[in-house]
């Protein structure tokens, strides 16, 4: 990431008579039995990237929500360039000069870059949606901030950087003078995220705002101006980010020394747990694997090019076109979900809340999960207590394992999943995003527990955006592009540059895939083709994706690209979805 220029934000800072951007005074905000936010101040400078930390249950959600009129705060004041605002919706507050990118896209894929941009407020002529106009606009509005993107594209056709680029279109038509990015580089390469960073430099340059939430303290250090830490709902520093380290940041956040990006000692593998022979599904295309026991696999690449799709399809959530599944020599290539979970397979799925959980349960239900099986009705006793001695050991906050699963906070849920396919036992543990989402001594919980479960000699096949927990963790790692895996790598040979270019569909001349060796049967020739650039990556060298900041991703297959969600409000009254643009005379 390029370092923050050390005068970024002289102009904001120059006049202190100057009224911030934004300002919050005494906020509070009570839940039943929680106090989410606590009088909390923070106070925002114009022209700064500002970014709010904490840990999971700080109260940093519930802060954003007063802000952008998702939650009406029992007390306290919202200020905006000085004049006191309150907001009774999201569209009041995108009226008043908020704007709001959320980890989940809110685009329309059918619709071009134009058409979800000023969708809800599209240039008029005749009463028709004037497409040139529109086209001309997003355009000119995409040249001025530097922000890549054909405006006549279709958004289903673009790769995940690109999409967030649209995002932040839509907030700047709407005349956004403050951005609020919500954990924004959780699906992005390495070098996407540092070319987002880049935009947000140029825009608080240009004299807006930027409230960054996020637990990557990398990022924090180098592209943040100033840094907010809530803890259990009140605040617990405000800093100057060049005056601080990201030690200091993460001991502020936690109440304790953590220690950041550790390297774990490689596992001793033993006997093979896990075979899957030339596997395909929709967009997984003839993929070979081993995990053996005692052995951690990562699997690395960009969101949407069928890591999901493969390791669903692996724990019987998804049927296979082709291929076979063996788990401890038993092939279970037909079994159900249900079999393969009683044949040695625990399963963390990306989406906790549809798949991982029952909201409605409660904690202690959802931590029994899969224990009834073959033990029949279990004693409220023995609930209160397998609950007590995982909420202890994940540090899951909860006021009671009593209160259902849906009244966590999304990082907390994460810790119930993790600890209850933990408990199994199983031989193999396949977990997607682990500590997405979690907070900094959370992870660390989390990983210790990872490397404990595996050195007690179980199977883990891991999927994670976060390319410092894949090196962090894997023993071995294997890069997915456009359903198929694009190289494989020995620990040590897994640094970040080497994993962002085969994630990008490029390669190292010299980046020789591990396991070609040891692949079991077909998978050495498929690994061997797959280490080829991929189509459409034939144009971009080594060098130069390596180098590219804002746009060496952006010829990546559309495939690399997940469905996003609904459209942002304001929504159209009366009508779901946008209506067909229609041609202006």
């Amino acid at each position: 990431m390029t370092p923050r220029p050390e005068s970024t934000v002289a102009s904001a800072a120059a006049s202190p008579a100057a009224s911030p951007a934004v300002e919050l005074r005494g906020i509070t905000k009570e839940y039943p039995g929680t106090l989410a936010n606590d009088r909390v101040d923070l106070t925002v400078a114009r022209g700064e990237i500002h970014a709010l930390m904490g840990e999971n249950g700080a109260g940093k959600s519930t802060l954003m929500s007063v802000l952008y009129g998702l939650q009406r705060p029992d007390a306290g004041q919202i200020l905006l360039d000085g004049r006191e605002v309150t907001f009774a919706s999201p569209s009041e507050a995108i009226a008043a000069g908020l704007g709001m990118v959320h980890q989940s896209f809110k685009l329309f894929p059918s619709f071009t870059v134009a058409e979800n941009v000023v969708y809800a407020a599209e240039p008029r002529r005749f009463g028709l949606t004037d497409r040139a106009e529109a086209l001309r606009r997003v355009g000119a509005l995409a040249d001025e901030h530097g922000l890549a993107v054909d405006p006549a594209a279709k958004v289903g056709d673009l790769p995940v950087g690109v999409r967030q680029r649209v995002e932040i279109l839509k907030l700047l038509y709407r005349g956004a003078r403050t951005l609020i990015l919500d954990e924004p580089t959780a699906v992005l390469t390495p070098a996407e995220a540092d070319g987002l960073f880049g935009v947000l430099r140029s825009l608080a340059d240009d004299g807006r705002t930027v409230l960054l939430v996020t637990h990557k303290l990398r990022e924090v250090m180098e592209g943040s101006d100033a840094v907010t830490v809530l803890r259990d709902g009140r605040v617990a520093a405000r800093m100057r980010t060049a005056d601080t380290t990201a030690d200091g940041i993460a001991t502020a956040m936690t109440g304790r020394a953590v220690e950041l990006d550790r390297v774990h000692p490689a596992g001793a593998p033993g006997g093979e747990v896990l075979l899957v022979d030339s596997l395909s599904t929709e967009r997984v295309r003839e993929v070979s694997l081993s995990v053996r026991a005692g052995e951690i696999v990562g699997i690395a690449g960009v969101a949407g090019n069928g890591q999901s799709e493969l390791v669903e399809a692996i724990a019987g959530l998804r049927p296979l076109s082709c291929g076979r599944v063996t788990l401890s020599g038993q092939d279970i290539t037909d079994a159900s979900a249900a079999r393969r979970r009683a044949a040695g397979l625990a399963y963390v799925p990306e989406d906790r809340v549809a798949v991982g959980t029952a909201p409605a349960a409660t904690i202690a239900e959802n931590l029994a999960m899969g224990h009834h099986r073959g033990h029949g009705l279990l004693r409220p006793s023995w609930l209160r207590e397998h609950a007590r001695v995982l909420i202890d050991r994940f540090g899951i906050k909860a006021a009671s394992s009593r209160h259902t699963a849906g009244s966590l906070s999304g990082g907390n849920l994460q810790k119930l999943v993790i600890g209850r396919e933990l408990a199994h036992e199983s031989p193999l543990l396949i977990v997607e995003q682990p500590t997405r989402g979690v907070d900094i001594g959370a992870i660390q919980t989390i990983h210790d527990q990872l490397i404990a479960h595996r050195d007690a000699g179980h199977a883990i096949l891991l999927v994670s955006a976060e390319l410092s927990e894949i090196r962090g963790l894997s023993d071995r790692v294997l890069v997915m592009y456009e359903g198929r895996v694009a190289a494989e790598y020995a620990r040590e040979d897994a640094d970040e540059r080497t994993l962002g270019l085969a994630m990008a569909g490029g390669s190292l001349p010299e980046a020789a895939p591990a396991g070609a060796a040891q692949a079991a049967g077909p998978q050495g020739d498929a690994a061997a083709d797959a280490a080829l650039p991929a189509p459409g990556a034939e144009a971009a060298t080594a060098a130069a994706i390596a180098t590219a900041v804002t746009d060496q991703t952006d010829g990546a297959s559309p495939a690399a690209a997940p469905p996003s969600g609904a459209a942002d409000p304001p929504p159209r009254e009366s009508d779901d979805r946008p209506a067909p643009v229609k041609e202006a005379p």
